[in-house]
């Protein structure tokens, strides 16, 4: 069950996204539900993805927060000290936005829909 202001997702590089698949495949026998062809998603105790899209790929891995209210969320980011680094964007199956933390963490924050 999604929950506000919770982890949600991880989203991490996955340039070589054959390779990468047929590694946690044969390492740790998950399984993937592709997302066209630069997306492959899992489900393994916490959801998640590897990004394989040259325009897209995370340096680090990426952790997504949910939101109820994404508008609501992105305020008190704001307010907070975190800096907005991609303003709220549509992509298959929601929209979202990134910010840094103080420390230069990226964080990314999703609603549904």
């Amino acid at each position: 069950m999604l929950a506000d202001s919770k982890i949600s997702y991880v989203e991490m590089p996955g340039t070589d996204l054959p390779a990468t698949k047929a590694f946690y495949e044969g390492a740790f026998g998950w399984t993937f539900v592709d997302y066209g062809p630069t997306y492959a998603g899992f489900n393994e105790g916490l959801d998640g993805g590897f990004q394989a899209d040259p325009a897209e790929v995370p340096a680090k891995p990426l952790v997504v927060l949910f939101a109820k209210d994404l508008e609501a969320m992105e305020a008190k980011v704001i307010a907070a000290g975190g800096v907005i680094v991609k303003p709220i964007f549509s992509f298959p199956g929601g929209r979202r936005f990134h910010f840094r933390d103080p420390s230069g963490n990226e964080l990314a924050v999703f609603t549904e829909g």
